[in-house]
């Protein structure tokens, strides 16, 4: 089974794909890191995966308007609702100290869910946009992006692009659910 996320590796998407394959009891099945929701819904409607999944709404930062707005071009079938709880994790380069962040980056949706920690510790701190929490991640650690920036994503990116996690759980809301799409292609 091909899996399409809206998201790269490290993502919450994977997450969110990791955790719906398992409580199913899907083993067998590879993801395809597709990034955004409407590359999934386009892999989906080309027959490139069996799979789709991303986020819709979350509890603090509300609709992913992405996904609304990918939604409306495609056909699909949902397959099952689901959620996860998001904790964000303010990334950076190795030994990079707080006084040294110039940027934080991020996915929109992500920026919302952390803005009150954002105003609070960050008040005059340039906010990028960034199209996936991952790729934020990894685009720092490749040097793409100044390395005076940091990122918020998963703990998960920290690990895979050594990334050190200046904080972690700094998003808003305690509890930060996020609800995921399972969608598969829809069949006339």
């Amino acid at each position: 089974m091909l899996v399409g996320v809206s998201g790269k590796k490290g993502s919450f998407s994977e997450e969110a794909a990791e955790y719906y394959l398992k409580r199913i009891g899907k083993k067998n099945y590879r993801l395809l890191y597709l990034t955004s929701v409407e590359n999934v819904l386009s892999a989906l409607e080309r027959e490139k995966i069996d799979l789709g999944i991303f986020p819709i709404e979350n509890s603090n930062g509300g609709i992913v308007y992405e996904a609304v707005e990918a939604m409306s071009r495609h056909n699909f079938n949902i397959k099952k609702f689901f959620e996860i709880d998001i904790q964000h994790c303010l990334l950076v380069l190795p030994q990079t100290l707080p006084q040294q962040i110039t940027g934080i980056a991020s996915h929109p949706q992500a920026l919302k869910q952390c803005r009150m920690y954002l105003k609070r510790k960050w008040p005059k701190m340039e906010l990028i946009e960034w199209k996936d929490t991952a790729l934020a991640a990894k685009n720092l650690a490749e040097g793409k992006m100044p390395s005076s920036t940091a990122v918020i994503a998963p703990e998960r990116s920290a690990e895979l692009y050594n990334l050190d996690i200046l904080e972690s759980g700094i998003q808003d809301l305690k509890f930060n659910f996020t609800t995921f799409l399972a969608v598969e292609k829809r069949i006339n």
